[in-house]
Order: structure tokens, then sequence, then C-alpha cells
């Protein structure tokens, strides 16, 4: 995984386990890797792992069974697809629009743009 400068790594390996559970790669109630799978696997250290996992189970995405690891919590999906819309909504989609206005973009050209995409991306 390369990482950037924007968020905390820690931050960027909650949003990266979100990914994968907006993909279906983890259901509810599935087990996901462990803590240290996950240090290994993005090659980080474990702390750090273990932070992103502490955040994710305060956020109510993942709950925790003793001596068993870390599951995904029951409408964990829909709890980060709400969250992730409204961030958009409140904070992406306001500087998209104003970067079109100062560019001059109309709301046409990103409907034409739109429509050039493969429907799986969407």
């Amino acid at each position: 995984m390369n990482f950037t400068t924007e968020k905390a790594i820690y931050v960027q390996i909650a949003d990266r386990l979100c990914d994968e559970i907006l993909t279906g790669k983890f259901a509810d109630d599935e087990r996901i890797p462990s803590v240290r799978e996950y240090a290994v696997l993005l090659e980080v250290n474990t702390n750090t792992a273990v932070k992103s996992y502490d955040l994710l189970e305060q956020q109510g995405v993942i709950y925790k069974k003793r001596g068993l690891g870390y599951f995904v919590t029951a409408g964990a999906k829909d709890k980060i697809l709400e969250e992730r819309r409204r961030e958009f909504m409140d904070t992406r989609l306001p500087e998209m629009f104003r970067q079109m206005r100062m560019l001059g973009i109309g709301i046409e050209e990103v409907e034409k743009e739109w429509k050039k995409q493969p429907q799986a991306n969407r």
C-alpha cells in the first residue's frame, strides 16, 4: 500500500479496511485479518495497525471476540456508505464546485464525462 501525506497512516489503513468491506471482501460478522497479519501485509508497525483497528472499533465498524480476533459489525457496510456519502457531500463536492466555477466547467461537461465512464466504475 502506498501511503500519502494527507492523512495519518493509521487512518489510511482504516480507510483501506472500510474499502474492503464496501467491495464485499469482508461481510457482516466475518473475521478480518489479525492486527499482526494486516501489519505484515501492509509493511507497517503493529502498533500502527492496532491504532487503525481501535479506530474502527470505536466507530462501530468492527468488533472483537476475545481469543478469536476482529469481525465486521453487522450493518458496517451501510454505516461506512452513509458516512462517506455525507463526507463527500459536505466536503468534497463544495470544493469540486468551487474548482468548476474557477475553471469555467459546467455541469453539462461533467455529465458528458460521467457518461463516458464504463458502467462497472459507477
